[in-house]
């Protein structure tokens, strides 16, 4: 069996030096060619961390842009609820007014009164439309929870049971929303 020195010398490489590799042709080419490689890894390095780096900047801009975003909203909203009754309080304004002249006539008649008041009522009808204010009244509808509010059940003769027979207070619907449910009475088909 040969030792592994004896392997080496009988190989054409040069015995291995217990102070460094040694260097042959064909390896002195590899080591030229290290910093060349090294060079490329250190480009490819600096490359991927400016790429890093610009998309850390996008990152830092896009979640600066979304909180300026969320601080505007929030101030669009504030001001929503603040001003949203503004357009609405504008249209009572001539309400206001007629009822201020109603009250300035120093002695009126029971016609001029009557005919004051429904100008103003219609006055307020027409504020109400403009705001998307729309009065319930459902005289012959059937019942319904979501929008009346049953003060009583009474026997209607001829008509069916829970169908609304009287109105004590109109309801109102704002966009469609019940602002105020109507109270009514509700034939419990008996009669």
């Amino acid at each position: 069996m040969t030792q592994p020195n004896e392997a080496a010398a009988g190989s054409a490489q040069p015995p291995i030096d217990s102070s460094g590799p040694a260097v042959t042709p064909a390896e002195g080419t590899e080591v030229a060619a290290a910093p060349e490689a090294q060079q490329s890894i250190e480009a490819v390095l600096a490359e991927a961390q400016a790429r890093a780096n610009e998309y850390m900047d996008r990152a830092l801009r896009a979640q600066a842009d979304l909180e300026n975003l969320r601080k505007r909203s929030q101030l669009d909203v504030a001001a929503a609820h603040k001003f949203a009754i503004e357009r609405f309080a504008e249209s009572l304004l001539a309400v206001h007014d007629s009822l201020e002249m109603a009250l300035r006539v120093e002695a009126p008649s029971l016609e001029s009164l009557r005919e004051g008041v429904q100008a103003t009522l219609r006055q307020l009808d027409s504020a109400f439309e403009r705001n998307k204010l729309v009065a319930i009244d459902p005289v012959g509808q059937k019942f319904d929870p979501n929008q009346h509010q049953a003060i009583s059940m009474v026997p209607a003769p001829g008509v069916a049971a829970n169908t609304v027979v009287a109105v004590m207070q109109k309801g109102f619907l704002i966009n469609e929303r019940v602002l105020r449910p109507a109270m009514v009475t509700v034939s419990n088909g008996q009669g």
